[in-house]
């Protein structure tokens, strides 16, 4: 694999913007306010931290361009959900992101299923269209939007994506931090059932009363209302790593006193 090579998915890698700390708060904060112009730049300005990762990779005989392209995606997602409240630099945040996409690509195409590389370009583009009108439009777009932002067909799309698309377990974790890890599992609501038999068993009528307000009001909107991390991390305004920290003192509190 040519790490080495100057040019990356039509990038010149020897003319990419090296961001300082100043430069980096302002664009943030205008990313922030919706500014599309700041996040381009500063999605250039940390190409060169996705550089530095795939050459971990370099003992593998994947095509650069490739590990480059979904390297970038890691990086898109990890701009896109940073929290400046979490009190760590970018990179810290972004690394096993950009880590977590690569390795479920290699994983992927280790399992013996071959996808073209005009059918991943699409999805590529597709995946980068999904995450930009998610960001403009604030909700999750269809798949006639994403078709119509690139250009192509929705069954291209639709196909394209499905093509990609590797299993990935509910415990594996996509953010650690000071040994808290958030996983696949906390980012998803069971509409379901809602933890209610869990509940009830637990009779937690006293139990939360042991709460201290905040954490009541995590486990309510958790258990009772299937929200995810996320979710409740935006409803209260702290950040999913806060939640999840809360959440977690709060069940090991209401157990204590459960089996005291």
């Amino acid at each position: 694999m040519a790490i080495g090579k100057v040019e990356i998915c039509g990038v010149n890698t020897s003319t990419l913007p090296v961001l300082s700390n100043e430069e980096k708060e302002d664009l943030f904060r205008r990313i922030r306010e919706g500014d599309a112009q700041a996040r381009q730049k500063y999605i250039e300005g940390n190409l060169r931290l996705v550089l530095s990762i795939i050459k971990r990779f370099s003992a593998c005989n994947e095509n650069v361009d490739d590990l480059f392209q979904i390297g970038c995606i890691g990086l898109i997602k990890a701009i896109d959900n940073f929290d400046l409240g979490l009190g760590v630099k970018f990179s810290t945040y972004a690394v096993p992101m950009i880590l977590g996409e690569i390795k479920r690509f290699l994983r992927d195409n280790a399992s013996g299923i071959r996808v073209s590389r005009s059918l991943k370009d699409t999805a590529y583009k597709a995946i980068q269209a999904r995450e930009l009108l998610t960001k403009r439009n604030q909700k999750d777009p269809t798949v006639e939007e994403i078709a119509g932002e690139i250009g192509i067909s929705k069954e291209d799309v639709a196909y394209a994506m499905d093509a990609i698309q590797s299993p990935m377990s509910l415990y594996e974790p996509v953010y650690t931090e000071g040994g808290d890890a958030l996983c696949v599992m906390d980012q998803i609501s069971d509409k379901k059932n809602k933890e209610e038999a869990w509940v009830e068993r637990l009779s937690l009528s006293d139990a939360i009363q042991k709460l201290n307000s905040r954490e009541r009001e995590i486990i309510r909107l958790r258990f009772f209302e299937g929200k995810t991390q996320m979710e409740v991390a935006e409803m209260i305004g702290i950040s999913q790593a806060q939640v999840s920290r809360l959440e977690k003192s709060a069940l090991r509190t209401m157990r204590s006193y459960l089996t005291a």
